[in-house]
């Protein structure tokens, strides 16, 4: 038997295969009660289904249902009945956010296949299945990714190429497991910092989009294998933007007191003083001792990787009077840098730019 997506090795007993059948509805008079115990996985696709046939739910121990390439618009209130369903593959329809019950969130599903239907958001449904391990929405209509995706706690691989995604939410990086991130062909235009909490990471595929810098601390993903980023607007010569907000007064004081290591407790300021205090970022220069809150510097850098491919990073200086750690002239050799020369190249085996 042809090997299906997300589909285990199983015995013919446990495999019903109506695939390429023209159907419209699916009648299962046919089939013994022990047969429908006994399925475990059930192959729809390639017929003419506008609709989940209820006689689905009969099959009370399904744990795999294929149901691509049909013609799809809703999935009824009978699928939350199938309490052992695993994996549900239903790409090539015309599903979109309202086409789901609203209890579908209950099911324990690992991984869900909806690529190549017509949703404009991420049902929020689909960020209530918490034993999800794989989420596959690419090829739809999406515009945004929402924050609720960072309740998938157990989610390795989020697929999410062939949308209208025009930026990616700080919740992603609220995802520990997640290895393969795929954000290719949208319109994203630049990468949170964030991300680097996502240390499990092993593929990022940004290809295609309109980014036009990294985020500095991109760097610190080590176990980055594979990052995609051909088809971007990345600047090919060296880049230096310089923008610069003059600090507040609340700012000012913030400094101070973080610079010059100002003992404060907890009784001594209000609690949003306290919070504003623990949001301070240390400059990057290793030659300079302050800080930033809000008003800060950000500059374009090269950054030589496997000493094949300089991308531009973003980091940010907490003064224009303070000295970049990894400044070069523009005419310098890569390994002039001192950001440059101290990327090991185990951390990115691959950079794909082209």
């Amino acid at each position: 038997m042809e090997i299906h997506e997300g589909a285990a090795a199983a015995s013919g007993d446990t495999v019903l295969d109506f695939t390429r059948l023209n159907l419209n509805t699916l009648n299962v008079d046919s089939v013994s009660d022990e047969r429908k115990r006994d399925t475990r996985q059930l192959y729809l696709n390639y017929n003419r289904l506008a609709s989940l046939p209820s006689s689905v739910s009969l099959f009370c121990n399904l744990e795999f249902l294929d149901i691509s390439n049909n013609r799809l618009s809703a999935i009824g209130e009978g699928i939350t009945r199938l309490t052992r369903l695993r994996t549900l593959i239903a790409k090539n329809n015309r599903l979109d956010e309202f086409s789901l019950p609203k209890e579908f969130g209950s099911l324990q599903l690992e991984v869900l296949n909806f690529s190549g239907n017509r949703f404009e958001e991420i049902p929020l449904q689909c960020t209530k299945l918490l034993r999800l391990q794989s989420l596959s929405l690419g090829g739809n209509r999406l515009k945004s990714i929402p924050a609720e995706i960072e309740n998938l706690t157990s989610l390795e691989l989020l697929y999410l190429g062939g949308n209208l995604i025009t930026a990616i939410p700080p919740e992603v990086a609220n995802l520990p497991y997640l290895s393969y991130l795929v954000l290719c062909d949208n319109r994203i235009q630049s990468v949170p910092p964030q991300l680097t909490r996502l240390h499990s990471l092993r593929s990022l595929s940004l290809h295609n989009n309109l980014l036009t810098y990294l985020p500095r601390e991109i760097l610190s993903l080590v176990h980055l294998h594979e990052l995609s980023l051909r088809g971007n607007p990345l600047v090919v010569r060296f880049v230096k933007e310089m923008t610069y907000d003059p600090p507040s007064l609340l700012e000012l004081a913030g400094r101070t007191i973080k610079s010059r290591n100002i003992p404060y407790y907890p009784q001594d300021l209000p609690s949003n003083l306290l919070r504003y205090l623990d949001l301070a970022s240390k400059c990057p220069n290793p030659k300079c001792a302050g800080v930033y809150f809000d008003s800060c510097v950000r500059q374009i850098k090269f950054v030589d990787f496997c000493g094949k491919y300089r991308l531009p990073l973003m980091h940010y200086l907490c003064s224009p009077e303070c000295t970049s750690p990894c400044s070069s002239n523009p005419q310098s050799d890569a390994s002039e840098s001192e950001d440059e020369s101290s990327v090991p190249a185990y951390r990115l085996q691959r950079v794909l730019l082209g």
